[in-house]
């Protein structure tokens, strides 16, 4: 079993943001960090130090997906902020979702103790072990 996590992030959000929200997540399901086997997200943010710093401090590859890909994906909870910002209804669930498999956490989005509101969300997706991927992402980056 591999476990795909799927994140959404506002421009400019901090890395410890990012992991903030994928730590919690896989806490309250259960799951471990070290079950992680990637990060998604949609191309518009492949360049965003933050969510490029979780992929590295969790030493997973980040793979993107284009709006356009990420919109055919069917997702619960689609939301109306990212689709007028990026053009799909859905950033983490169908970035988690794109590469089949079940969805053991739905979208959630971090919260911020001075009560702003959060700038990450993440999904969480369990896939089979066969390590054969079943998506046409791009691999952005790798940990060292």
């Amino acid at each position: 079993m591999s476990l795909v996590v799927g994140v959404g992030a506002s421009r400019g959000v901090p890395v410890e943001e990012v992991l903030g929200v994928i730590e919690d997540a896989l806490r309250e399901a259960g799951l471990s960090a070290r079950g992680v086997a990637e990060l998604a997200t949609v191309d518009a943010r492949r360049g965003e130090p933050g969510v490029i710093g979780a992929a590295l401090r969790l030493g997973v590859p980040l793979v993107t997906y284009s709006a356009v890909e990420l919109a055919a994906v069917p997702v619960p909870n689609p939301s109306d902020a990212p689709a007028a910002a990026l053009g799909t209804p859905s950033v983490a669930e169908a970035a988690a979702l794109a590469g089949g498999g079940e969805l053991l956490v739905p979208k959630r989005k971090s919260a911020l103790r001075d009560g702003r509101p959060g700038r990450a969300t993440c999904a969480v997706v369990r896939r089979d072990g066969s390590g054969q991927h079943q998506h046409e992402g791009h691999v952005d980056c790798h940990a060292h």
